[in-house]
């Protein structure tokens, strides 16, 4: 997908449409990693206004780039950040908009180890694939469908 118009110049309503389309799961993934959504809604508009900001030209699913560049993003701002962060009230939408739902969800997912949550959160509400969600982390597939394997036994018991 080509963000740029024939002219050169960002199409912003196209970068719109994957804000409008991946915006929720990319601001759930980026809190999963940073346990704080106003860093995470940080990350998220550091990476869209990156998109409009250069003449990027995404080759393939959109979903795979969005979630690299905002794990990336997410990252760098922890390695940036010296100090430990609480898990915010509410930062998982359930599918049943229920706030007690999400609750449930939050503290289940907090539990798991960074590496389980990740791939979870991915494959979940990110609706990438092993292979997407792998390309995303940077880990083979099959070890991507081993942590979601063992996150949701583990979310089970």
């Amino acid at each position: 997908m080509c963000l740029t118009d024939r002219v050169g110049r960002v199409d912003r309503d196209a970068v719109l449409l994957l804000y409008d389309r991946y915006g929720p799961a990319l601001l759930s993934y980026a809190c999963a990693l940073l346990r704080d959504p106003s860093a995470a809604e940080d990350v998220l508009h550091q990476v869209f206004l990156k998109l409009l900001d250069t003449r990027a030209a995404v080759t393939g699913p959109p979903a795979p780039y969005l979630f690299r560049a905002v794990r990336n993003t997410a990252l760098n701002h922890i390695r940036g950040q010296s100090r430990e962060v609480a898990w915010p009230d509410v930062w998982l939408e359930s599918t049943s908009g229920s706030e007690e739902t999400s609750l449930a969800l939050q503290s289940a997912l907090a539990r798991l180890p960074r590496e389980q949550r990740e791939v979870v959160v991915l494959h979940i509400w990110g609706q990438l694939t092993f292979e997407e969600a792998a390309a995303v982390i940077g880990i083979p597939a099959s070890t991507a469908a081993s942590r979601y394997r063992y996150g949701l036994a583990k979310l089970r018991e």
